[in-house]
């Protein structure tokens, strides 16, 4: 089996880096010794990190879309979450200090990451990543605002963000004055309207994971810019029937958008009802390719799924299918696909060629 060039549709980087003081230019075991040494809250609070700069390297990575993520203080995890908003001034702040540090990553690390805020940049990295997966490139990164709380006037500040290098956009993680999120459910609001139109002024992508079902319908019928979901897997595919996950309707209308799908390898989105005291061994690999396929038997071809591992956020190796120990170990979901039957350019669109045509139309 070849090696393919993987899109990571969601990672939550500045997050992490901000928070734990985690160095993705490193070995993902390095970091992780580290964080022993020094016993350190991440490993406990995050997981073991399942990201460094080798592993990339390894998985063929080519680009991630990079999350700037705040959360509500009243879904604040414990005293180390510092990343938090009780206010949408407190999570505009925390946006432009990730904003920050994925600047001052790329600055200090130029042949390590990249920011891609243009066509010809992305398309300039993919020739020079895939002529040759087996030699070192830049991992590009895309920024993408997850929960849009931070947007205090959407006129204005769209524009500037956009200006800024933001590229996808999701209005809800939990709920947020634009719409219903995760375990609020919720339509849009006349203030998440405006930030749609906001949105689609200047051409950002509408990221429709954790939005609530009301208003993922609405918005696929009066977006009209490109839709996606970065991190979000079917409802009926885990059988999990909470509004974190997509209808089989929502599915349809994503398909008939022509959106793409990033499906999440963590195990508590991949089974009903697994815990951490279950182990990882109770979650093959396979469940991912399961859900992969359970999105491209629904759509009829493999043109509307991708990966969006959501690696790091808010879990770790731990919490991962008993194969994966890093990123590194994704391209193993490619063998059991062939195994299954699908062929060599279906896989490749899984792995990235979905998410590339996708990116070909939100750059600039």
């Amino acid at each position: 089996m070849p090696r393919f060039p993987l899109i990571d549709a969601h990672e939550d980087l500045a997050w992490n880096m901000l928070t734990f003081g985690r160095d993705y230019t490193l070995d993902a075991y390095e970091i992780r010794e580290r964080e022993r040494r020094a016993n350190a809250i991440a490993p406990q609070v995050n997981g073991e990190t399942l990201l460094g700069w080798p592993q990339y390297q390894q998985a063929g990575v080519v680009l991630a879309f990079a999350t700037l993520f705040v959360a509500p203080s009243r879904k604040r995890s414990g005293a180390w979450e510092k990343l938090v908003y009780d206010t949408p001034e407190e999570a505009a702040h925390w946006n432009r200090e990730q904003l920050a540090a994925y600047r001052r990553l790329v600055e200090d690390h130029p042949t390590m990451f990249t920011l891609i805020t243009h066509r010809q940049a992305f398309e300039d990295l993919w020739q020079r990543s895939t002529q040759n997966l087996e030699q070192e490139h830049p991992v590009g990164l895309v920024l993408l605002m997850e929960n849009a709380e931070g947007i205090l006037t959407p006129e204005e500040d769209v524009p500037w963000w956009y200006e800024q290098g933001l590229r996808i956009l999701g209005p809800a993680w939990a709920g947020t004055r634009f719409c219903g999120g995760t375990g609020e459910p919720g339509p849009l609001t006349d203030e998440g309207r405006r930030l749609l139109r906001a949105m689609a002024e200047v051409g950002l992508a509408l990221d429709v994971s954790h939005m609530d079902e009301a208003a993922v319908l609405e918005a696929l019928d009066t977006y009209p810019g490109v839709v996606l979901a970065s991190h979000a897997n079917p409802q009926k595919a885990v059988g999990i029937a909470s509004n974190r996950f997509l209808s089989d309707r929502v599915l349809q209308g994503l398909f008939e958008r022509d959106a793409v799908i990033g499906v999440v390898p963590y195990n508590r989105f991949l089974q009903a009802g697994w815990k951490p005291a279950d182990g990882k061994q109770a979650v093959p690999l396979r469940r991912v390719a399961e859900v992969i396929d359970y999105i491209c038997q629904k759509a009829g071809s493999a043109r509307h799924v991708g990966i969006g591992s959501d690696f790091d956020g808010g879990f770790g190796r731990e919490h991962t299918p008993a194969e994966i120990d890093t990123i590194a170990d994704l391209p193993q979901l490619a063998d059991i696909l062939a195994q299954w039957g699908y062929i060599e350019a279906d896989i490749r669109a899984i792995f990235a060629e979905n998410w590339r045509r996708v990116l070909l139309q939100v750059l600039p």
